[in-house]
Order: structure tokens, then C-alpha cells, then sequence
């Protein structure tokens, strides 16, 4: 079993920062890669950016160029800086440890999230 915790949320003003933590423990050591999700309301989960054991990064469009996923190894550590924060960007951030399937490295555990909200 994994568990993911996550921390650093909270109400700011839209173009203001704030950046989050997700430690793991547990089995997470065979992990393929780690992760941050968004969960806004009425709307789907969705991928705001991954990192893999050897630091390949992917965000999506609507964060690009003002996330950065970085993360300790080691530590079993997990960070999003978050800048020029907008409306759109609140919701509920979920960390996640990926796993290898045989096909693919996909999301298999999950933390109970942190809120984020963005004020104009």
C-alpha cells in the first residue's frame, strides 16, 4: 500500500502563488512516477502535470509556462509551484504515485487532495 499526503493549499488572489507538497510512504518505492491532479467542481479529474523517475515533465495547456512539477527522489517528495494563479485553477489537487502496468505508467494510488482557491 501507498499513502500520499498532501499540503500548501489555500485562498489566494488571482496572479498570486502557492506551492504544494505530497509526501509518500509506504510500498512507493517501485514507483514509475508521481503527479498532480485536478479536481474542480461539476467538472472531471483532470492531469495538470507528471514527472517521471528520471524527471521527463509533462502539464497540460491550461498550465503551461506557470507550473512546475519537481521532486525528491529519495525523499519520496512531490511539489507544484503554482504562479499567476487564475480563477480557473481552483479546485481540489490530488497527488498521485504511478505505477507500471505492463503497457503503460499510470496513476494507482491516490492522496485525498488539497484545496486551492483562486479569488479575482
Amino acid at each position: 500500500q501507498v499513502q500520499l499526503v498532501e499540503s500548501g493549499g489555500g485562498s489566494v488572489q488571482a496572479g498570486g502563488s502557492l506551492k504544494l507538497s505530497c509526501i509518500g510512504s509506504g510500498n512507493i518505492f517501485p514507483r514509475c512516477g508521481m503527479g498532480w491532479y485536478r479536481q474542480a467542481p461539476g467538472k472531471e479529474r483532470e492531469m495538470v502535470s507528471i514527472i517521471s523517475n528520471v524527471g521527463e515533465r509533462e502539464y497540460s495547456v491550461g498550465v503551461k509556462g506557470r507550473f512546475t512539477i519537481s521532486q525528491e527522489i529519495e525523499k519520496n517528495k512531490l511539489y507544484l509551484d503554482m504562479r499567476s494563479l487564475k480563477t480557473e485553477d481552483t479546485g481540489v489537487y490530488i497527488c498521485t504515485a504511478r505505477f507500471w502496468n505492463g503497457h503503460a505508467c499510470l496513476p494507482q494510488y491516490w492522496g485525498q487532495g488539497t484545496q486551492v482557491t483562486v479569488s479575482s
